[in-house]
């Protein structure tokens, strides 16, 4: 699959082509599109997207948590039916997930438990810690999510080791919750069962997004709220049913926890909130970093979260308007607020290619670009034979100039010299009388020495252009794919060069 017929960026323009009976036409080609370069950083190099929801069987989930294996269990909850999260990797992906296993029976019916997770599934956020997929298998009921690896909101508030959450996350943290709850009420899952610090997680770039795991019961007729009664709302008490205006009074407690850095029964803070002593309420780890404005706008919230009344308590969309406006800071990444390293993005193992390489194939799959440089040197223009002829007009009007600009970039290319390499490489090209499959990727090996992969790639097409069936011609788009972190490619490259070189060996043998 060579890049020949690869549309180049925007803005640039082709080098002269030969002619058109040199195309290797039996390959299809690739893009090298525009938008290749414009993506950010991280779409380029494989970026997460959260994959459709799919159904795994026990055996894909046992493997990827070494047996479920009790040093990967990251929380577990309740007494009477314990649920164990696990944190695993799928392969071959090597995709981080979480794992949550239910108790046997606790949702007996594996229809029912089927199409909770389906519906769970179908919501997709960005605030969200999405549910990617779900396992029945005999009498056991798993759920997987995205893998959240900077631990939760309680962690940082209650049990905090280097530094305290500042205030400017803390309002980061509210608002991101509520607009992922104000999402999952616009589509149609309003309720979440047993709010609190623990289902609020920070994700690999420290954003804190809200747990899937409790959009679903932890079993089909258990309770909904595992956590202390005095947290629980009045409403769940007195008739055992969760509403969408019990999930705003559980809420309310997340912003009390915010305000204070600690777990205060919510009866208790309203009688400070009405005795005026806000000062108390805060957190003294803050030591009045924060503003009095901001902080009463939400206390004020908190108390109307908490009323008892649930008709009294504002919906989702009212926590998102109030909130949003108190956002600061929102220049600054959340892994700086929260005093983490900054996420970098595991690059996956590039594909082992299939046959067996040559010394030129070996140097371009480790990328050692000064080993290429010296097989390059010392094949000289060996492959360029026979690839083509001149009159004997063109010899005399401009064959002197040309070969002197490649002269000039050959020694410059023989002392590592690769701008001067560069120009002058480019002046031969440009007369365009004489094509030079071993020049385009002379000029190749030296964008890359200069870190313009982009060009190298282009250079390495255009050897391809001349030379359809150049081996070196393809194992220079591989390292130019490569640097563009485009490793599938790459491998695909290695191999149709290493077959390449296999024909050709085999065709010159008596």
């Amino acid at each position: 699959m060579g890049c020949c017929g690869s549309s180049l960026r925007a803005g640039t323009q082709p080098e002269k082509k030969p002619a058109a009976g040199a195309l290797p036409p039996r390959r299809p080609s690739y893009s090298l599109s525009q938008n290749q370069n414009q993506a950010p950083p991280a779409a380029r190099a494989g970026a997460h997207q959260v994959p459709p929801l799919r159904e795994f069987s026990l055996a894909e989930l046992r493997a990827a948590t070494a047996g479920f294996a009790p040093d990967n269990i990251v929380s577990e909850s309740g007494d009477k039916a314990p649920n164990f999260v696990y944190r695993g990797r799928l392969e071959p992906s090597r995709r981080a997930i979480a794992v949550k296993k239910f108790a046997k029976m606790a949702w007996p019916d594996p229809k029912q438990f089927a199409e909770e997770a389906k519906g769970v599934g179908k919501l997709r956020h960005r605030r969200l810690a999405n549910l990617i997929g779900y396992c029945c298998d005999g009498e056991e009921r798993l759920l997987v999510a995205e893998f959240m690896p900077n631990d939760t909101l309680a962690k940082h508030l209650f049990h905090w080791e280097n530094q305290t959450i500042e205030w400017a996350m803390r309002l980061r943290v509210a608002y991101y919750i509520a607009e992922a709850l104000e999402y999952c009420s616009t589509e149609g899952r309003p309720l979440y069962h047993d709010l609190n610090a623990y289902r609020v997680l920070f994700d690999e770039n420290g954003d804190p997004r809200l747990s899937c795991f409790g959009l679903m019961k932890n079993s089909r007729d258990g309770k909904s709220y595992s956590t202390n009664l005095a947290y629980t709302p009045p409403e769940y008490l007195r008739n055992g049913r969760v509403t969408s205006e019990s999930v705003i009074f559980s809420f309310g407690t997340i912003l009390l926890d915010l305000l204070s850095g600690k777990r205060i029964p919510p009866s208790r803070a309203l009688d400070m909130i009405k005795g005026n002593n806000i000062q108390v309420l805060m957190d003294s780890h803050l030591e009045g970093n924060y503003s009095t404005e901001e902080a009463t706008t939400l206390v004020d919230l908190a108390s109307q979260c908490l009323q008892y009344e649930p008709r009294d308590r504002p919906n989702t969309k009212k926590l998102v308007s109030v909130l949003e406006p108190l956002q600061i800071k929102s220049e600054v990444p959340s892994y700086e607020m929260l005093g983490i390293p900054k996420h970098e993005e595991e690059a996956p193992p590039p594909p082992q290619p299939q046959h067996p390489l040559s010394p030129m194939g070996e140097a371009c799959s480790r990328m050692d670009l000064t080993a290429i440089h010296q097989i390059l040197v010392n094949t000289h223009y060996r492959d360029d034979e026979g690839s083509n002829e001149l009159s004997f007009q063109e010899w005399t009007q401009q064959m002197r100039d040309m070969l002197e600009a490649r002269k000039r970039g050959d020694f410059a290319f023989r002392d590592k010299d690769f701008k001067a390499a560069i120009d002058c490489y480019t002046q031969f090209v440009d007369v365009g009388t004489m094509v030079s499959p071993t020049v385009y990727a002379r000029r190749s090996l030296c964008h890359l020495m200069c870190d313009q992969p982009d060009a190298a790639l282009r250079d390495a097409m255009q050897a391809q252009c001349a030379y359809p069936d150049w081996p070196t011609a393809f194992y220079m788009q591989a390292v130019a794919l490569s640097k563009l972190n485009m490793q599938s490619d790459a491998t695909d490259m290695l191999n149709e060069a290493s077959q390449l070189e296999e024909k050709r060996q085999k065709n010159t043998k008596p």
